[in-house]
């Protein structure tokens, strides 16, 4: 395997699911397959996302998912594999989040 996910990522994951599959699962499963392609690009090329100081002092890259933009993966390129730290709403407050991880 390429990539991680934490518990954290893993329950964002789910989450992400379930709220878009309250009106569509077809639609719920697309995302998540983004996702996933999104994971696997940046496990494959973890130097490609972009870090954050403003939003952590850990050593985490921000990679949108191409296809929906919304989301971000957060993740820890110099792991391996590499581990997704979490996957986010891009409206979310992402500096408080990453605070307790």
């Amino acid at each position: 395997m390429l990539f991680r996910f934490t518990p954290e990522a893993s329950a964002d994951l789910f989450e992400i699911w379930n709220y878009i599959a309250a009106d569509s699962e077809e639609s719920a499963d697309r995302v998540e397959n983004a996702i996933y392609d999104a994971c696997t690009f940046v496990a494959e090329a973890p130097l490609c996302g972009k870090i954050r100081k403003e939003l952590t002092a850990r050593p985490y890259c921000f990679w949108i998912v191409p296809r929906y933009p919304n989301y971000i993966v957060v993740y820890n390129p110099t792991t391996a594999p590499v581990r997704i730290i979490r996957i986010l709403h891009g409206k979310r407050n992402l500096k408080r989040i990453l605070a307790s991880n």
